[in-house]
């Protein structure tokens, strides 16, 4: 089976890196798959995204990601976020006290921007919101 490389970064640490057969992105021109031997594109990473990678084993680690671009090249996938959180170290109940707080707000960029984060969080996580 073909497999790309994949590289997930954030700017506080290294998130994952490894073989994937695919990897499916939110971008803000809309939603990505991407397969072995995909074009080479550059898209921004819409805030409050989620990012599936379907790794060599057939298992998917889901990240939620805020912020920062894709890259596709022949080399791979690089994933350049602002900030990512994989969904298995994501606190539910935090997330949840997070999006509570920021409807709770003003319809400031920074209030809405807290809630996208939020809801990404909680989707990658496989709440509902």
């Amino acid at each position: 089976m073909a497999t790309l490389q994949v590289e997930l970064v954030a700017v506080e640490r290294k998130i994952w890196s490894g073989e994937a057969t695919t990897v499916v992105a939110r971008t803000t021109e809309g939603e990505l798959g991407i397969l072995p031997g995909h074009a080479p594109l550059l898209g921004q990473l819409a805030d409050g995204g989620v990012v599936t990678i379907r790794t060599e084993s057939g298992e998917d680690l889901v990240v939620a990601a805020h912020g920062g671009f894709l890259s596709v090249s022949e080399a791979g996938v690089s994933i350049l976020a602002e900030t990512a959180e994989i969904s298995s170290e994501i606190d539910v109940e935090r997330a949840r006290e997070a999006l509570r707080r920021a409807e709770g707000e003003d319809d400031s960029p920074e209030a809405l921007a807290a809630a996208r984060r939020a809801q990404s969080r909680l989707r990658a996580a496989g709440q509902t919101v």
